[in-house]
C-alpha cells in the first residue's frame, strides 16, 4: 500500500491540518491534541512552539482523504 494514501483523517484533523496552511497569526486557535496526533503522522511540525504543516501534510491535502469522500457525497 502507498504511504502517502495511508493517511485516514477524521474531520477535525482535516479541518485543522487545512487551519496550519494559514500564517500562524492569521489561525484561530488549534487543538493541541489535533496537532499532535498530525505530528505522529508526519503532517506537521513543531518550530519554536508553532505547529506548521509538512510537505507531507499538503500533499494528504491535496489528494484529500478518503474518509471525508463520504461525508461530500
Amino acid at each position: 500500500m502507498n504511504a502517502e494514501s495511508d493517511h485516514e483523517l477524521t474531520l477535525t484533523q482535516w479541518e485543522t491540518l487545512k487551519a496550519l496552511r494559514l500564517p500562524a497569526r492569521n489561525r484561530s486557535s488549534v487543538s493541541s491534541f489535533i496537532v499532535d496526533q498530525l505530528i505522529a503522522q508526519g503532517l506537521a511540525v513543531m518550530a519554536e512552539g508553532i505547529p506548521f504543516i509538512t510537505p507531507a501534510g499538503r500533499k494528504v491535502l491535496v489528494r484529500g482523504s478518503s474518509r471525508l469522500l463520504d461525508v461530500a457525497a
